[in-house]
């Protein structure tokens, strides 16, 4: 028999038994760093960007969106062009002319007259 010292540990080979090996942990990989500030400007205008994207994010997937108690969501054209908002009763509501980060332009023709409309996307209140 052999016997191996390893960190003030005997181990004796014997045989049909596994050597146990005793691995050092580096405890600096669980360190995440410092702590996040989550007051410090940077960190607002990341919280700022990641609630833009998620919300327009949303309206481009089609979830529906509430806007004076009447519910509606945004159907997309084909081949990636621009779609229309559509209530989810009635049909066609308005074609959309541009989606932005923060805002959603479209219009509708009412009475031979063309009525520009605007969404604010941070105001929308999505249903779930």
């Amino acid at each position: 028999m052999s016997k191996v010292k390893l960190n003030k540990v005997e181990l004796k080979n014997v045989k049909n038994v596994g050597v146990l090996v005793v691995e050092k942990v580096d405890n600096r990989k669980n360190n995440t760093g410092r702590p996040v500030n989550k007051k410090s400007a940077r960190q607002i205008r990341l919280n700022k960007q990641a609630f833009y994207a998620n919300v327009n994010d949303k309206f481009v997937k089609g979830n529906q969106f509430k806007v004076n108690n009447s519910t509606y969501n945004y159907s997309a054209g084909k081949n990636n062009e621009l779609g229309c908002i559509v209530d989810t009763i009635t049909g066609h509501v308005c074609n959309v002319s541009y989606i932005g980060r923060t805002k959603v332009q479209g219009y509708t023709f009412v009475l031979g007259k063309k009525v520009n409309v605007e969404l604010n996307l941070k105001t929308l209140k999505f249903v779930k």
